[in-house]
């Protein structure tokens, strides 16, 4: 999150309750934001990703992974396809590590990688009414297909508006704006009404969406099987690094582990890592978890050994010196 992104706006139940009801505003401001151009672009992009890139028209997009050769998960990303680039959205702090992996792939295609974040500002805009508002703000608003986007504009600042999928369960408008508008743009979103939410409202709303974060929930020691995929993959593509384990353990095998939700007992809300116990044994461990303020008490992701990962499981979860009975839920938390 930004440097600045504080906890709250000053009531982190009525953030919570804006985007559930009609349309608040969180700042994406520490997303990344890498372009590709060049004649090649597409074709190298797809044989990198796990989702398919051939088969996007401009205006259409998907989010994807990379993996390295093992399957395991090096970044989460979006990509948009424009008529003469790509973009992708980055998760904070990952876009140079990824220009980096990119280019380690690069030889002889005409590919042009750039570093584009500096001058550009990102804002989710999230709730039922998220993509009427937009439009009222920027004239346009994208289709309800996940990454589809199209663009827009503020008194002549061009705007590129995305039909996002992520985070919170609810429906999503990314708003990429030039960096030296962002101010502006924020303006002009809070006065059509969209509520700036905080850290707290949000981190409610993503774990209830069962929504896994780059470097908490995931990161390069996670197979991808191993976490909620069935948006970032593609299975007749073709090859990618890592589709060689994917697709073994989905046609004959099975992962140790699974992401998951938990529902805790009480109040107490355990910290990243905290142990899962299952008849007396090690069962895995805590990645996130909050209280959530839709639910009224402790939720959780974590990963959970397959044997025990099935809803409805009852687990114990180290919470200091005591073990919180808890049970094993699907994702999502709230439908």
């Amino acid at each position: 999150m930004p440097a600045d992104f504080p906890n709250d706006y000053g009531d982190a139940a009525a953030e919570y309750a804006a985007v559930r009801t009609h349309a608040g505003l969180v700042d994406r401001g520490d997303w990344g934001v890498v372009e590709l151009t060049g004649r090649d672009r597409v074709g190298f992009l797809h044989a990198l990703l796990s989702n398919d890139v051939k088969s996007l028209a401009p205006g259409q997009g998907c989010a994807a992974t990379l993996l390295d050769v093992h399957g395991k998960v090096q970044v989460l990303l979006d990509i948009l396809v424009l008529e003469d680039r790509l973009l992708l959205l980055l998760p904070p702090g990952t876009a140079h590590k990824t220009l980096e992996a990119l280019d380690h792939y690069l030889f002889s295609e005409k590919v042009a990688l750039t570093d584009v974040s500096a001058g550009t500002r990102l804002w989710l805009v999230a709730g039922p009414e998220a993509p009427a508002l937009v439009e009222r703000v920027a004239g346009a608003r994208p289709s309800d297909a996940a990454w589809a986007h199209v663009a827009g504009a503020l008194d002549g600042v061009a705007l590129r508006l995305v039909r996002g999928a992520r985070e919170t369960g609810e429906a999503e408008v990314w708003v990429l704006a030039p960096a030296a508008e962002a101010g502006r743009a924020r303006e002009a979103l809070v006065a059509a009404g969209a509520r700036p939410v905080g850290a707290t409202a949000l981190e409610s709303l993503r774990i209830e969406a069962g929504t896994p974060v780059l470097g908490r929930d995931v990161d390069d020691t996670v197979l991808l099987p191993e976490i909620p995929s069935a948006g970032l993959v593609s299975h007749t593509k073709g090859c990618y690094p890592g589709q060689e384990v994917v697709v073994r353990i989905r046609d004959r095998g099975h992962v140790n582990r699974l992401l998951t939700g938990l529902v805790l007992d009480g109040d107490a809300v355990p910290e990243p890592g905290a142990e899962l116990l299952a008849e007396g044994a090690a069962a895995g461990r805590v990645t996130s978890a909050t209280r959530s303020l839709g639910l009224g008490r402790p939720i959780a992701l974590a990963f959970v050994r397959r044997e025990h990962a099935e809803p409805g499981t009852a687990v114990g979860v180290r919470v200091g010196a005591a073990t919180v009975p808890a049970r094993v839920a699907a994702l999502p938390f709230t439908r």
